[in-house]
């Protein structure tokens, strides 16, 4: 049977009170491989193995597998579950399994399925199934709030899906690595609160990024410690935890933003002692304030109890329109209300820009309005797409350089296609 498994200590606890964690004994592996080769088996996509990993490790705690209908309905109508116990943690993405027809006959009669990558290794055994209907359109409009075209991740992972969702317990047989070189950075929420403590943390703020980081981040970052210290803590830690799942096609890929975050801790940008950089497994809905939730959530079970929120978290522009999909507010306003995540602070921060009185990252100050430059995404990727740079204090040279080769790879891989 896989296990579960109490982390306790001076960090908060986990969601349900325990940090599930669902891999068989070692003991045990050769046996579950074994009995994986002789039941129906389902394919796993590159999504549905990142929510294996996501499971298999506790980030959802307490699910203990892809989710059964009732979960699932509560999760899109309440974004939360009750427990047994009455009490509600907070569950506000759907964490589910896709299959179609064929699948679901093949299944027909069996009470567990294997679960097998892309290269046919089985992965996990999922037991006590139950199978119900996937109302895609449902579950786009009330994870998304529209169903335009164009969503990345409905269309990478709902629109084409099966028809039904399968849900029950995972037996994952071992932990998932992806030989990506970047498997020692993705701790688990039981290793992350193993580091918190080795580090006497009594605070644990996470910043969830799926983009570079410059100075304004940092002085996000910075501040918040420093805010902590304020309110008598005497060692806060930052998770700095950037996104490892899927993300839209004109973000910056993992590998680069891992070597960019790198550069930032190596220039003392962040103060290595009290950082811990990490990897967040989750693929990447872009659902703004319903998804906000998820990432806090998920942090709470790896150990923070603080949580940096700033404008428009996890949006994304609108696809059709011009114009955010989500109001830039409502990611902190819902965060601050949502059922199941009373526990968590939330750090609300203020807007950063380019001081040009001070040629560095600033908090703007609406009085002074004309002293600032406000440096977007899109005007960032434009300059080091370029090989211009930017203002001198708005990132650190190292991590500056990352992306310029970042895009300077992009131009050469495009001219070799060309050509």
């Amino acid at each position: 049977m896989s296990q579960t498994r109490t982390h306790c200590g001076l960090l908060i606890e986990p969601d349900g009170g325990k940090l599930v964690e669902l891999f068989v004994e070692e003991s045990q592996r050769d046996l579950k491989r074994e009995e994986a080769l002789k039941l129906p088996q389902i394919k796993l996509s590159k999504i549905d193995l990142q929510w294996v990993h996501v499971l298999s490790e506790g980030w959802a705690s307490p699910l203990k597998g892809f989710m059964r209908e009732s979960v699932y309905l509560q999760t899109l109508h309440f974004n939360s579950i009750r427990l047994e116990d009455g009490s509600v943690v907070n569950m506000s993405v759907p964490i589910v399994l896709a299959i179609d027809d064929s699948q679901k006959n093949q299944i027909s009669g069996s009470s567990s399925v294997a679960l097998f990558d892309n290269d046919n290794n089985p992965i996990a055994i999922l037991i006590d199934i139950e199978i119900y209907k996937h109302n895609k359109e449902e579950r786009i409009a009330r994870t998304w709030g529209t169903t335009a075209p164009g969503l990345p991740y409905a269309d990478e992972a709902i629109t084409h899906a099966g028809n039904w969702l399968i849900g029950g317990d995972l037996e994952v047989i071992e932990p998932i690595k992806y030989h990506d070189g970047l498997d020692s950075f993705r701790l688990s929420p039981a290793e992350l609160r193993k580091e918190f403590t080795r580090r006497n943390a009594d605070a644990v703020f996470a910043f969830q990024l799926r983009n570079p980081v410059h100075n304004g981040h940092a002085l996000l970052m910075t501040d918040t410690r420093r805010r902590l210290l304020e309110m008598g803590y005497k060692n806060p830690v930052l998770l700095l935890h950037p996104l490892g799942g899927f993300t839209k096609e004109d973000d910056v890929p993992l590998h680069w933003r891992m070597k960019q975050h790198e550069k930032v801790l190596e220039d003392g940008v962040l103060d290595p002692e009290t950082t811990v950089l990490s990897i967040f497994p989750s693929p990447m809905h872009y659902a703004g304030p319903t998804e906000v939730q998820w990432h806090a959530k998920a942090r709470i079970n790896a150990g923070a109890n603080f949580y940096i929120v700033g404008r428009d978290p996890a949006g994304m522009s609108h696809p059709l329109e011009k114009r955010d999909l989500y109001d830039a507010d409502h990611g902190k306003k819902v965060l601050s209300m949502a059922p199941g995540l009373e526990r968590l602070n939330i750090l609300p921060f203020r807007v950063a820009a380019y001081d040009k009185t001070k040629n560095g990252m600033a908090f703007f100050d609406p009085s002074r309005s004309q002293d600032f430059i406000f440096i977007s995404g899109t005007k960032m990727r434009k300059l080091a797409k370029n090989k211009e740079s930017p203002p001198d204090g708005f990132m650190c040279p190292g991590g500056w350089n990352v992306l310029v080769e970042y895009y300077d790879s992009l131009d050469q891989a495009e001219n070799g296609k060309s050509s």
